[in-house]
């Protein structure tokens, strides 16, 4: 007996063995079945699953007879579910195919004027999605300062105290050569690029486009550095979306925004307003504000028409009012008094129009028209002294597009105009007008060999004919490796509108000298290699690596020609910025770990200098491990190293480091959220005093690491109608 009972458990055992199935699909992509690598699939319930191989393959073992649920997932295309019945009779692997949502690897990027999308574009891009977006706005919902500052190679630098004024630095250059656009449109250029990150929110944002390097052939010389496209939400068929977010911080800020959208059958429309109130905030007890006091407003209204399939259009205004004032705390509660006197108030308008047309011709041809009115005052008040401008600029343009399997045409002209006034000092006052005509053109060589080139030739009357050429390639050498190699010229018109003159909020600065000041000229060149793959079964990882440089001629300079008097003039020679950037992120279930590190170099080899450019720090390391549960929980820590500066009189300051975390519980019309910023707090008051006396009279320091300190705010979003 008990060797017929051991049989028929030896029997029993090697059944259940041989019952053991193992399911494999090859999931690839809809639109072209390249196989996608770094692909998860799961058992729906469990944490059972695998991820696809270099050939897009992936396979669970070891799963009893049964029927069972699969979700297969990919970043930046639409989840799917699927269901066998094991032993399957069919050949393996089953064949899925992902079609792409919304995010990275699907956008079509706006600011490459391309139908292709991102992995297929010669220009390097960088897209913050729509669920960064998110995770950046729970951060800081009342501006875009903080989704900008925690991107590789990108610096968000502060220029003043009173104000709260910071300025965006692409690889290691000031702000002045970065073009900031919105869907397309150059709103902040000149002098309306003061505090323009200040008081640009991004709760109505679906992605911010970053080209880094020259992109002069659609957008003109500006572009030296880079440029960022804000990219605003659409309305959606049959998805009407309404949300109210608010925020509050310990330092004594409050946020409300609410946006709407929707579209009916011929016509849409979006809505987004936004209050912003905040209450000065001195967190080193010196008796000066490290936060200015603010009151702000902001509405967005869109309105869009669909006369046909061919055909659509739209038209948005941009509204803004904000006052800012900083100083003395003393002066920002009570008023002037004997011994304290000195604050720093800013007055500012913005309002601007924006107008699309686009009419398809056919299936490869279409025909598109924008227009752009702008508008922005702004007034600066201390003690002694007033400042107040205005400047009216409009962009219009006419593109022309063929495109085909192989072959993409771009051909346009467009004219700037930037009137600035300056009633105190008429000196200052000036009026560009600059007309162009520019051409692109995107080869498909093929499979793996794609090449854009352009040429555009603009005309300014003061400063002549300046043409800009560009060129960039893109080579899929395998599966996993792509690289991107691109270059090309650029120039920036010269105005008073930089960190230096803002700074001293303009006092004493005097107008440019057309006659002797000559424009802004650049060369740059970026390299990059991507791979993506996995690491065993489990682990899924993307990998970028990016080397830059950019050589600038006739750098614009501010010189003191007496005292307390100062005048641009050109560099006797040339400025030349070049580094490397590094990212790398890893995937594991519902963990996602993004290091990054940038080194920038940026010399200063004119009037006998030959040093590294002051508050620009060569190395800055960071890494953001995030937990998140598709509609549930997303869990963020961060860490960020900062290196030493030096400033304008080259003493050397400290390095350090600042730390984040943060955590959203979404519901099904409601989000909470909390987030401790710098919670190390770290500030720069803690290394040296922030201002030099008397108290009536202050000189700021420079500044070159958070003022602020440990800030933490909570929030709720609500959805009152969900897209979903």
């Amino acid at each position: 007996m008990k060797l017929i009972f051991s049989g028929v458990l030896v029997f029993i055992s090697i059944t259940q063995a041989f019952t053991q199935n193992t399911f494999s699909v090859l999931i690839a992509e809809a639109e072209t079945h390249e196989p996608l690598i770094g692909a998860t699939i799961n058992i729906v319930g469990t944490t059972n699953g695998a991820v696809s191989d270099i050939n897009g393959v992936a396979s669970i073992d070891d799963l009893p007879n049964g029927t069972y649920k699969f979700i297969i997932s990919f970043v930046g295309f639409e989840s799917k579910t699927i269901q066998y019945d094991l032993p399957y009779a069919g050949e393996f692997p089953v064949r899925v195919y992902l079609v792409g949502g919304e995010n990275l690897e699907s956008v079509i990027v706006s600011a490459t004027r391309s139908s292709r999308s991102i992995l297929d574009l010669p220009t390097r891009v960088e897209a913050i999605t729509s669920e960064e977006l998110d995770e950046k706005a729970v951060m800081n919902s009342a501006n875009i300062s903080m989704l900008l500052r925690e991107s590789t190679g990108i610096m968000v630098q502060q220029t003043s105290a009173n104000s709260g004024n910071q300025t965006l630095r692409i690889q290691g250059l000031d702000g002045r050569y970065t073009q900031l656009l919105k869907d397309g449109f150059p709103l902040y250029g000149g002098f309306s690029g003061g505090l323009s990150i200040m008081q640009v929110p991004p709760l109505d944002l679906r992605q911010v486009e970053v080209i880094k390097g020259s992109a002069s052939t659609l957008y003109g010389g500006g572009a030296i550095a880079g440029l960022i496209n804000l990219v605003s939400k659409m309305p959606r068929e049959n998805a009407p979306e309404m949300s109210l977010m608010l925020n509050q911080t310990t330092a004594g800020g409050t946020t409300g925004n609410v946006f709407y959208s929707e579209r009916y059958k011929k016509t849409g429309m979006t809505v987004y307003g936004s209050v912003n109130r905040q209450m000065p905030y001195d967190p080193n007890n010196d008796n000066f504000s490290d936060i200015p006091k603010v009151k702000g407003f902001s509405l967005n209204p869109k309105f869009f028409w669909y006369p046909s399939d061919k055909t659509n259009a739209w038209i948005g205004i941009n509204a803004s009012t904000e006052k800012r004032v900083g100083g003395d705390m003393d002066v920002l509660k009570d008023g002037i008094t004997a011994n304290h006197t000195f604050s720093e108030e800013n007055l500012s308008d913005r309002f601007s129009t924006q107008l699309y047309l686009s009419h398809r011709l056919d299936a490869d041809r279409s025909f598109t028209l924008r227009n752009s009115i702008s508008y922005f005052s702004r007034q600066i008040g201390v003690p002694n002294y007033l400042f107040d401008g205005k400047q009216w600029a409009s962009f219009s343009e006419a593109t022309y597009a063929t495109q085909s399997e192989n072959l993409d045409w771009i051909v346009g002209v467009n004219l700037f105009t930037d009137h600035f006034s300056d009633p105190i000092e008429s000196s200052r006052s000036y009026q560009y007008v600059t007309e162009s005509v520019f051409a692109q053109n995107t080869w498909k060589v093929d499979e793996k060999l794609s090449i854009e080139s352009g040429f555009r030739l603009d005309h300014n009357i003061d400063f002549g004919f300046l043409p800009l050429p560009r060129i960039s390639a893109l080579l899929k050498a395998t599966r996993s490796f792509t690289f991107r190699l691109g270059g090309g010229l650029g120039y920036k018109l010269p105005t008073i509108f930089n960190e230096e003159s803002e700074v001293r909020s303009f006092q004493g600065v005097k107008a440019i000298d057309r006659s002797l000041v000559k424009t802004e000229q650049s060369k740059g060149i970026n390299f990059d290699v991507s791979y993506k793959g996995s690491l065993g079964d489990k682990v899924t990882i993307q990998f970028n690596q990016l080397l830059f440089y950019t050589h600038l001629n006739n750098t614009l300079i501010l010189e003191e020609e007496s005292i307390d008097v100062f005048a641009f003039q050109n560099a006797d020679g040339p400025v030349q910025a070049s580094g490397l950037e590094s990212n790398l992120k890893l995937g594991l279930d519902d963990f996602s770990l993004f290091l990054q590190y940038s080194y920038t170099d940026v010399q200063l080899n004119y009037e006998n200098i030959n040093q590294q450019k002051p508050l620009t720090p060569k190395h800055n390391l960071g890494a953001t491990l995030m937990y998140e549960v598709e509609d549930k929980w997303r869990i963020g820590y961060e860490l960020y190293y900062i290196g030493h500066q030096f400033r304008s009189d080259y003493s050397r300051t400290e390095d350090y480091w600042m730390m984040g975390f943060m955590a959203m519980r979404q519901f099904k019309r409601m989000s909470i959220f909390i987030n401790f910023e710098n919670f190390t707090d770290t500030r720069q008051s803690r290394f040296q005093s922030m201002f030099e006396p008397p108290a009536t009279n202050p000189t700021n320091t420079e500044i070159w690491a958070p003022t602020d300190g440990f800030v933490a705010n909570a929030g709720i979003l609500i959805k009152i109608l969900n897209k979903e």
